[in-house]
Parts: C-alpha cells; sequence; structure tokens
C-alpha cells in the first residue's frame, strides 16, 4: 500500500470510503477544488490492486479578514473569530474493510507534516459530538475541544471544534482547557 496526492481520477474511485453515514461527502467541484488549491494536502492511500482503502481532504488558511493587531501575535489578537494560519482537515475516511489498521493515523500525520512545513499554528477540524469514536481517535492523536458549535451541521448537529497546536504555537496558545463548554454561533464559523 503507498500513499501518494490525491488526482482528478480518484474520484471515481472514493465510493468504498464514502460508505459511511458519519461520513461528509462532496460534490467534484468541491474536491477538485481542494486538489487544485491544496494539493499536498489531499493524499489516498492505494492498495496493491489500485483500489483507494482511505483518503484525506485538508485546506491551510487563515482569516478571509485581516488581523485586528498586525502582525498576529495570539496575545495581542482582539477577535475571536480570527484565525491565523492553520491547516483544516476537512474530510478524513477509510474504506470499512480497511480500518483500524492505522490508515487514518498515517492520513492525519501526514498532513500535520505539512502543515508544520507551511509553518501553520495548529490543525483543526469539526466533528459531530456524538461521533464518539471520532472524538476518541483525535483525542489519541492529541487533538483536544476547543469550542462547541450549536447547530453546525445541515441537519442541525452540534459540531466540536477540535484542534492540535503544531511546532509554530509552541506556547500552545490556540487551545483551550473544557472546549467542550465554550460555545459559538454557527454564523461565527467560516
Amino acid at each position: 500500500m503507498s500513499m501518494r496526492r490525491m488526482r482528478a481520477n480518484d474520484l471515481w474511485k472514493l465510493a468504498a470510503c464514502n460508505l459511511d453515514p458519519l461520513t461528509e461527502t462532496y460534490s467534484y467541484s468541491f474536491y477538485c477544488d481542494y486538489l487544485i488549491r491544496w494539493p499536498t494536502l489531499c493524499r489516498v492511500l492505494e492498495g496493491p490492486t489500485g483500489k483507494i482503502e482511505a483518503y484525506i481532504l485538508g485546506k491551510i488558511e487563515d482569516s478571509p479578514f485581516p488581523t485586528p493587531n498586525p502582525p498576529y501575535d495570539p496575545d495581542t489578537n482582539t477577535d475571536d473569530r480570527y484565525l491565523p494560519w492553520h491547516a483544516h482537515i476537512t474530510a478524513v475516511t477509510v474504506a470499512p474493510q480497511y480500518r483500524r489498521i492505522g490508515h487514518a493515523t498515517r492520513l492525519v500525520r501526514a498532513l500535520e507534516t505539512a502543515a508544520d512545513a507551511q509553518d501553520a499554528w495548529f490543525v483543526d477540524l469539526f466533528v459531530r459530538v456524538d461521533n464518539e469514536v471520532a472524538i476518541g481517535f483525535y483525542k489519541k492523536l492529541g487533538y483536544s475541544v476547543f469550542r462547541r458549535i450549536p447547530g453546525y451541521y445541515n441537519d442541525k448537529d452540534d459540531a466540536f471544534d477540535m484542534r492540535k497546536p503544531l511546532k509554530r504555537d509552541k506556547d500552545r496558545k490556540h487551545i483551550r482547557e473544557n472546549g467542550e463548554n465554550y460555545s459559538v454561533d454557527p454564523h461565527d464559523v467560516w
């Protein structure tokens, strides 16, 4: 099995990975946008027969509006909505028959390494609050809940915003204790 960058023709091979009610699926144009804009953060694990066993979609960005007190410093940031340069895991999924053998861990660590190389402060992701398996998985990898977002998903389920600080955030200023108890309006999340 090998890890490599996702290619556009891989999109026709993702069905086995996406057959999970907790996996968010997207339009082909959405996937293609990621492949064009963040190719180093979109990877697949391909088996010896060419079957896609798992994939990750990620991006790296900062807030769409300027930092309140340039240059950005976590100690002087006056706007809780402002997000500095960070990586985001949009999706990570593994085909059912390939679960529990380390595929998701390999993909997440590869994304973290790529984000560190681009000097990101942290990696974040959104997960349904009732997805205990995923929450436990991310906690084992060093992620913690930063905040709760009531009604985040289309079906109005709540989400946790989970984060893991990277090398740039050596003082761990972009995480908080008891984030499960800190709620924000979904309109303040982009």
